[in-house]
């Protein structure tokens, strides 16, 4: 294991690059390419918002929360707890027990500190949609998660004109 941290931001910018960049398919989900199709390239399909996590994201099999969370495994969750920057961005010391992922529609299963705390996450299920791409009003939307990342937002912005262009 590395003693490299990665910050969201980064970690969101190289998971998004390398899945584009592979296959044009992020971990199963359909996700249109970020930047401009070649002439001579098939057309990027339209993104299936029930795919999707909530925010648009399709997240790697090789998240650290996801493998801490399934391993339960305190000291890959304290790792996850320091490069997601949890204690600076909720002022909450780690907690083994909150430190828990397995993704955002998994409904059935207990959230962790990150979803509990995500705005995009209740307000796409307030809304009743399946993803944000689906939301009218995503333009102007202005979430902690947009604020922090906004080339992601961006690219969910991409996503949802090709999901309304098919």
């Amino acid at each position: 294991m590395s003693d490299r941290t990665i910050d969201r931001r980064a970690f969101l910018e190289s998971g998004t690059r390398t899945c584009v960049t592979l296959c044009g398919i992020c971990l199963g989900a359909q996700l249109p390419a970020l930047a401009s199709l070649a002439a001579d390239e098939e057309p990027a399909k339209r993104p299936e918002p029930k795919k999707l996590s909530y925010c648009g994201y399709s997240c790697p099999k090789e998240c650290t929360f996801l493998r801490a969370t399934l391993a339960n495994d305190v000291e890959l969750k304290r790792q996850a707890w320091t490069e997601w920057k949890i204690e600076q961005r909720f002022g909450v010391a780690f907690d083994p027990e909150r430190a828990i992922c397995h993704g955002c529609k998994a409904l059935d299963k207990p959230q962790g500190i990150v979803l509990a705390r995500c705005d995009v996450r209740a307000c796409v299920q307030e809304k009743k949609l399946d993803c944000c791409i689906e939301c009218a009003t995503l333009d102007s939307c202005d979430k902690d998660l947009w604020r922090r990342f906004p080339d992601f937002k961006q690219h969910v912005l991409t996503m949802r004109q090709q999901y309304l262009a098919t």
